[in-house]
């Protein structure tokens, strides 16, 4: 095409909606599930929304059999007057043009969440279809949509007592590329939302899991409805039940939990917080609701404010001893669980995910109020005080040893890029980006990896044993074990404050252990590690597990590698007779070429990413299975002992 072919016929103008649809994930952050749950969240929010206002106490939120969504809430109900410059019905303008809405003077809403801004119509735009009802002055209003455009006009369907909207939408399969919710990451962001809210009862209900099995010709046979497909959320006690619910199966070294809630302003700040006996922090930062999971200006002020504050009543009660002896940030937060929720107007986000807090203002407001609140506190709470100095304490001799641990390591040569583990057989290849390090289990399976590999880009370190269980040690103690020094030294990463995730020398860490109960076990004790230690690396997607096969199908030269027993079943009821099976338990018991056919060639393996969906809930599980409490971890066992396939002890 020649330049004098680029005239004003080629300027594309996208009306109304359909830069949605052309453009979705600039709205909507991805078209993967991410981006689907985040139509759910879109809508949720204008019920939240109301809520913070104080017109609406309950939302409910529903999975229809037909795969749909509704999202019900008793709040004001958008308003379906006339809009002045349209002409057409408030509803409709709501719901088919871009930042349409009342949230942009401050004054129908003081206070929104909404965290890209978006709103309802950018839901409308990628939904097949879309029904709107309010119900608002004695009438149901009604109005339906079609990938964004309207299907006839708003009508009136009925009278009401109540007031409140519905919105019933189901995505759309050309735009998104599963339509499948999961619904576990669904519950766990409404669940989040009633803690952050107090007093809002919130409502997920499952129709989808209705019936499940066909009825059998000549049987009677019951829906399978699990007992947990409807689930109510309220808690009068906000935050500070958060913090109780994640520290439900920890030691927690106080019972009052600290609460304040303070406003200077127009912005509201909330904090609660309870130390346990824990080696990591937990803390958690909201800004209108919104997860800020890169942290930001408030929670910069929470650190700030925690270490000023508990030196400032270590050193005027003479805990600390020597007169220049002080507790760093990490101390003051080691054991601590806290979630500090903060409300402003006009919120900025930034970051790459837009969900790290950009309001310069807030650092000195969150590190003014908690100064003065937590200082109040612990001059009125002496005995919780002081348990709290002593776990920082504690914390702080941890790092001074865990100093020395450091230095000594790196006298031996660990812990500095160039003194790599002996064990770690390297690839040649230098860009991270396509650099695969496998971890691996034992010397056996380790020689079968080391030769069937590609030297080019798979790395290779073989473990002796298991590693350290770090849910039970302080990081000096980390650091004196040899196995996790290897793995530290290997990922090119360091470790704790030191941590530097632009120096992994592999952005792939793929966990290769055997399918037996030490291969799971290694496997979690891997995993929480990384989880504890290197949580960077999960949440930048280089965390991996290996799916080596579980049985080798054969009959002459014909081979199979099948990764279930309902697999192997399936396929021997299909085949007939003659066919050889036999049970792979242990990576090693694969030549070279085996286990480079089925688990390592990027042609053939299957991997499974390890992502952290619901981070309160992963500290949970970890806590349960690798923690000091017994009890939780065999209830955990046995709820959850009839799931386990291809068990072998």
């Amino acid at each position: 095409m020649s330049d004098t072919d680029y005239d004003a016929d080629k300027i594309q103008v996208l009306e109304g909606l359909e830069a949605v649809r052309k453009r979705p994930s600039m709205y909507i952050g991805s078209t993967d599930i991410h981006g689907l749950h985040h139509l759910v969240y879109e809508v949720v929010d204008n019920g939240i929304d109301e809520a913070m206002g104080g017109y609406c106490d309950e939302i409910v939120m529903t999975q229809n059999e037909d795969g749909s969504i509704s999202v019900q809430d008793n709040g004001r109900g958008i308003p379906i007057d006339m809009h002045p410059k349209y002409k057409r019905p408030a509803l409709e303008i709501v719901m088919t043009k871009l930042h349409a809405g009342g949230k942009f003077d401050n004054k129908a809403y003081k206070v929104s969440g909404g965290l890209h801004g978006v709103g309802v119509s950018v839901v409308n735009a990628l939904s097949v279809w879309l029904e709107a009802k309010v119900e608002v002055n004695g009438k149901i209003y009604f109005q339906r949509f079609e990938r964004g455009h309207p299907v006839g006009d708003m009508e009136i369907i009925g009278d009401t007592e109540r007031n409140g909207t519905t919105i019933t939408f189901y995505p759309d399969d050309q735009i998104f590329e599963t339509l499948e919710f999961d619904f576990n990451t669904l519950t766990a962001r409404l669940r989040e939302l009633a803690f952050l809210n107090k007093g809002i009862t919130i409502t997920v209900d499952n129709k989808k899991v209705g019936k499940v099995q066909e009825p059998i010709e000549g049987e009677e046979t019951e829906d399978i409805i699990p007992e947990d497909h409807r689930q109510t959320f309220h808690y009068d006690g906000g935050i500070v039940q958060y913090v109780e619910y994640i520290n439900q199966n920890k030691a927690a070294l106080h019972e009052k939990i600290i609460y304040f809630e303070a406003q200077k302003d127009d912005t509201t700040l909330e904090i609660a917080m309870q130390y346990t006996g824990s080696y990591s922090q937990n803390i958690h930062s909201f800004a209108n609701n919104i997860n800020t999971i890169e942290g930001g200006t408030h929670m910069s002020g929470l650190r700030s404010a925690l270490t000023r504050t508990l030196n400032d009543y270590a050193k005027k009660n003479k805990y600390l001893g020597e007169k220049d002896a002080s507790l760093s940030g990490d101390d003051v937060r080691e054991g601590l669980t806290a979630i500090l929720s903060v409300k402003l107007p006009d919120p900025q986000f930034e970051g790459q995910t837009k969900t790290k807090l950009g309001n310069s203002v807030m650092k000195g407001i969150v590190e003014s109020l908690i100064n003065e609140k937590l200082g109040e506190f612990l001059e009125e709470n002496p005995k919780t005080a002081e348990i709290c100095i002593q776990k920082s304490i504690l914390a702080a001799q941890a790092r001074v040893a865990a100093r020395k641990a450091r230095e000594l390591t790196r006298r031996k040569g660990f812990l500095e890029g160039g003194g790599l583990p002996g064990k770690l057989a390297d690839c040649s290849e230098k860009d991270p980006a396509k650099s695969e390090l496998y971890i691996v289990e034992g010397n056996s399976a380790g020689g079968s990896a080391k030769q069937g590999r590609n030297r080019e880009f798979q790395a290779i370190l073989p473990l002796r044993g298991k590693v350290l269980n770090v849910e039970k040690a302080r990081l000096d103690k980390i650091l004196r074990n040899n196995e996790i020094r290897t793995l530290i030294t290997a990922f090119g990463t360091n470790i704790g404050e030191e941590f530097d995730i632009t120096k992994a020398r592999y952005h792939k860490l793929v966990i290769m252990t055997d399918a037996d109960i030490d291969g799971a076990h290694i496997r979690t004790l891997l995993l929480t590690f990384l989880y504890r230690y290197m949580k960077p690396l999960i949440e930048a997607g280089y965390v991996y597990i290996a799916q080596p096969p579980l049985y080798r199908i054969s009959k002459g030269k014909t081979e199979h590698w099948v990764f279930t027993d309902k697999e192997k079943d399936d396929m021997l009821a299909e085949k007939g007779q003659g066919w050889g099976v036999q049970r792979y338990k242990g990576l090693g018991e694969m030549n070279a070429t085996q286990l480079w056919e089925t688990t390592m060639d990027p042609e053939t393996r299957v991997f499974l990413k390890v992502s952290i969906s619901d981070a309160v809930l992963a500290d949970q599980l970890f806590t349960v299975l690798m923690g000091d409490e017994v009890e939780p971890r065999r209830a955990f066992i046995m709820e959850h002992a009839g799931e386990v396939e291809n068990l072998d002890v």
